[in-house]
């Protein structure tokens, strides 16, 4: 029989001693042979489309999409030879300052990529998506093929059906500008070895901003903007996900907005204090002000809805409400925020004004309408929307006659708007209804 000394023996970890070993626990085998993939003639084309589809703006060279469109081939022929022979430059972002909604006077940061460099950056996302969704965790939804931030919401509504009702609500601090590069190349090489790929990722993460006429180096953080940034970002928080759901938490990620579903008030304390520890290896921080322990039965905010369990006594029995509802549900609505974010977008377009007809401001309006009814029809609306239906009728009878109240509802009455001038109607939008 062999013997086997005790004092030998090397102590055994669950958990992972290293940054690297988080993202490849199991060893699977690396991508060494990647950038000829990248530099391809089709991945280029297919890149090309995919950025002509979302549209946006130039960069700090000023080409648009369409000068970009009329020299196509000349552009894809240099694209194919910089990166084929290693000569490839990534150009500084154009840094825009977006306004917080709900916040005055705070900005966030937007740094947009030239077109050039927008081709490049989704050819890459073509190749890397691949190699990387397999790794990802069950736990993330942002940014993801397949998935939305309504497969988040029921997961947490499941979640907090089952009786985990304590939530750690979090938020991380300045997440796409605080990012390490060192150690999100680190864990980019755990799954890909091949060098000029990652020196070209490395030239994406560093590559400057042009913000007010001044060229600012990027030492640490990703262009929030960039084609790329999705996904590296999410390469950064696979291990935070991973270490969270394998130490037993219900955490929901989307992006760098996440929740954590707990039955006590002591493990949501510490989930919290676990969380803390794993993202300071990752080199991020939370943001403390945005997070918060709270029950249901206050609410908690996510995605843009608020999210809480009813207080209130009904004023019918239940043997007497059609609707299903009872005492003490859970129940979603739109946040305050996204409410005033949404009647900011109404009211900009509908100022007295503007230089528009009424059926051309009704074309301006219905896709804001429609998009925002969409995402919250399946919440508890129904009144909200009745109201923003009459808010939007006096918007536009105050744009054509001047002020609303007027016999502007005689001489442009609803149903002509929702009929023949085709005005998106938000209670239409409510499944449940079938008002159609």
């Amino acid at each position: 029989m062999t013997r086997i000394s005790s004092l030998s023996e090397r102590p055994r970890s669950h958990g992972p001693r290293r940054l690297a070993d988080w993202l490849n626990p199991t060893g699977e085998r690396k991508v060494h042979s990647l950038v000829d993939k990248v530099y391809k003639r089709k991945n280029l084309e297919m890149a090309w489309l995919r950025v002509k589809r979302n549209a946006g703006a130039g960069g700090v060279d000023g080409q648009s999409l369409a000068d970009f469109e009329r020299r196509l081939e000349e552009q894809l022929d240099r694209l194919h030879t910089e990166l084929r022979d290693g000569k490839y430059q990534a150009q500084p972002v154009l840094q825009q300052l977006i306004p917080k909604s709900g916040q005055p006077g705070k900005y966030r940061p937007l740094g947009i990529p030239n077109i050039y460099d927008r081709v490049c950056q989704q050819a890459l996302l073509n190749r890397l998506e691949p190699i990387f969704e397999p790794v990802f965790d069950e736990a993330s939804f942002g940014y993801r093929r397949g998935r939305s931030t309504k497969d988040a919401l029921r997961k947490i509504w499941k979640e907090l059906a089952e009786g985990y009702e304590w939530i750690v609500d979090a938020d991380l601090k300045n997440f796409f500008g605080t990012v390490e590069h060192e150690k999100l190349l680190a864990l980019v090489g755990q799954r890909v070895s091949d060098s000029r790929v990652l020196r070209l990722i490395e030239q994406m993460l560093k590559a400057g901003c042009i913000a007010e006429g001044k060229r600012l180096e990027t030492e640490q953080g990703t262009p929030q903007g960039g084609v790329v940034s999705p996904i590296l970002s999410n390469i950064l928080l696979t291990p935070f996900d991973g270490e969270m759901r394998r130490r037993g938490y219900r955490l929901t990620r989307y992006a760098d907005d996440w929740v954590v579903t707990c039955r006590t008030r002591k493990e949501a304390y510490q989930a919290l204090e676990q969380a803390k520890k794993i993202l300071m290896e990752l080199g991020v921080i939370l943001n403390e002000s945005k997070t918060h322990i709270v029950h249901v039965s206050r609410g908690f905010e996510f995605l843009g809805y608020k999210i809480k369990r009813g207080s209130r006594r009904l004023a019918l029995p239940s043997s007497k409400i059609r609707s299903g509802t009872r005492e003490g549900d859970l129940y979603a609505y739109p946040r305050e925020k996204s409410l005033q974010h949404f009647k900011d977008q109404i009211r900009k377009r509908t100022r007295r004004k503007a230089p528009v007809d009424t059926q051309g401001l009704i074309a301006e309006i219905n896709p804001v309408i429609r998009g925002w009814g969409l995402y919250f029809c399946k919440a508890h609306i129904r009144k909200l929307f009745a109201r923003l239906d009459r808010w939007i009728l006096r918007r536009i009878w105050s744009h054509r006659f001047k002020r609303w109240r007027c016999r502007g509802w005689k001489q442009l009455p609803e149903r002509l708007l929702y009929t023949e001038m085709g005005l998106v109607r938000l209670v239409f939008l409510i499944p449940s209804l079938n008002l159609r």
